[in-house]
């Protein structure tokens, strides 16, 4: 496994770990009411992971390793084009959504606009870290079936 589908399962894992943590604290706030109990572990559990994956991403399994090649370079741009358009797919899609909700005379706070914006930030490198993997075939061998 090289160093561009490392980072993806750690992105793929973090994400999916921060939108659990996330879902915990949004039903404790706004279903049950409350402030979370033990409200630290969850942020302690993520940033612990975010080390832990930056020292297996700079790993590397032999010396010859090389960081890329022309291969990971031509995924890396595909999969940027796929989260460029994801990107403004999701914005044009909370722009509806909000429209839908509020209707045209509605206003949205401001701490709301900048939650939409790194959630869709957030979406957009997620997809973008899973077409990196789909476009080496889910990992093994580098890439080969």
């Amino acid at each position: 496994m090289n160093k561009t589908q490392k980072c993806a399962w750690c992105v793929v894992l973090l994400s999916l770990l921060y939108l659990a943590i996330n879902i915990y604290i949004g039903v404790e706030f706004f279903v049950l009411r409350r402030w979370p109990k033990g409200s630290y572990w969850p942020s302690l559990v993520f940033y612990l992971l975010i080390g832990i994956s930056i020292i297996f991403v700079r790993k590397k399994q032999s010396p010859a390793e090389p960081n890329s090649d022309e291969r990971d370079e031509l995924i890396k741009k595909r999969a940027a084009r796929i989260s460029l358009i994801s990107a403004w797919l999701l914005l044009a899609t909370a722009t509806i959504i909000a429209a839908r909700i509020l209707g045209q005379d509605g206003s949205i706070p401001v701490y709301l606009l900048s939650l939409i914006n790194v959630s869709v930030f957030l979406m957009a490198l997620l997809i973008y870290s899973v077409a990196i993997l789909i476009q080496y075939g889910w990992g093994g061998k580098n890439g080969g079936k």
